[in-house]
């Protein structure tokens, strides 16, 4: 067995990293190719074709008057909490 210096090892384990490195991101670029709609690509292309993204739900906008029903509820709701905590 060759006896190699800490400097030789070490550049060694670099390039063997490096080549790993290499190899996961030609990975990455197959995944992607196959899959684009997991890293963005494919989600705009649903979005504009009026789909909506993947794993995103639609909303319905709050009226004013919604709006501040819940306003008047979480202020009661904090109110008697912190009153709870008080005693």
């Amino acid at each position: 067995m060759a006896h190699l210096s800490q400097e030789q090892l070490r550049r060694l384990a670099r390039l063997g990293a490096m080549a790993r490195v290499e190899q996961l991101r030609a990975e990455e670029a197959a995944i992607k190719s196959e899959f684009p709609e997991l890293f963005g690509r494919g989600r705009r292309e649903q979005a504009a074709n009026g789909q909506a993204a993947a794993g995103r739900r639609q909303r319905a906008a709050m009226s004013a008057a919604a709006r501040r029903a819940v306003s008047q509820r979480m202020k009661k709701y904090w109110a008697e909490r912190r009153k709870a905590k008080g005693k």
